[in-house]
């Protein structure tokens, strides 16, 4: 089960959210979609070196709002604001709609799978032995504070005739438990040798939801007004 469903997907709805936050009718869905999927590309492309994790698109009545999550915010705000400026006149003229872009910092980037797989695949591009750029990524995220981690790589490593695929773990990673908070990464990287494909599974912690916070707290209440049993005195 847990190398077939998607890590986030299965948890949406559960302990996670969506990345698009809207309602359409069946004729608006379809373009609405699309219109999402060009933003999140656009963005993406436009601000390679900027560490972008992930791209969250809600839409009001005439209005379209955009978070973007990056490590290096710096980069897409640019000198006085004049880069994001830019980005958002480019992004009116492509959904037609007036856009509001906020920009999120993400704090950990090595706890982010997103931010962790494309660092792998830079690295590989640039020539640099996967198991080192691998082992030294689980080593910085169980640094981090991760609790497990899980790298596949796939494709022709180390340039060797026939493509494989090698994995790498470290911690645990519980796939298959909902209240688990696993991040999922994957990107592409393009070498001289061709594509190779990293996959990136980050385990946080446990996510509990609002009931078992409730039921918690209640607990802890009843415990502290319970009353202390009585120390004996010794003759």
């Amino acid at each position: 089960m847990g190398q077939k469903v998607h890590p986030f997907l299965l948890r949406v709805g559960y302990i996670k959210t969506w990345h698009s936050r809207w309602f359409a009718n069946g004729r608006d869905f379809s373009r609405f979609i699309l219109e999402d999927y060009k933003i999140r590309q656009f963005v993406k492309s436009k601000f390679k070196q900027a560490s972008i994790s992930k791209v969250v698109v809600e839409r009001l009545a005439e209005k379209v709002k955009i978070r973007i999550y990056s490590a290096r915010p710096g980069i897409i705000i640019g000198r006085h604001g004049a880069d994001i400026e830019r980005l958002r006149e480019d992004l009116n003229s492509l959904v037609k709609k007036e856009v509001s872009i906020d920009i999120e910092e993400v704090k950990e980037p090595m706890l982010d799978a997103q931010l962790v797989s494309e660092n792998i695949a830079l690295q590989l591009e640039k020539r640099i032995a996967f198991r080192r750029a691998v082992k030294r990524a689980i080593q910085q995220s169980m640094s981090s504070g991760a609790k497990g981690i899980r790298i596949s790589c796939a494709g022709r490593l180390n340039g060797a005739e026939m493509s494989r695929t090698e994995t790498y773990k470290q911690g645990k990673i519980p796939l298959s438990t909902l209240r688990a908070d696993i991040d999922y990464g994957f990107s592409e990287s393009l070498t001289t040798f061709g594509l190779i494909g990293v996959k990136v599974w980050v385990y946080k912690g446990d996510i509990l939801t609002k009931k078992i916070k409730k039921e918690e707290v209640a607990q802890e209440q009843q415990e502290q007004q319970a009353p202390k049993p009585t120390e004996l005195k010794q003759g």
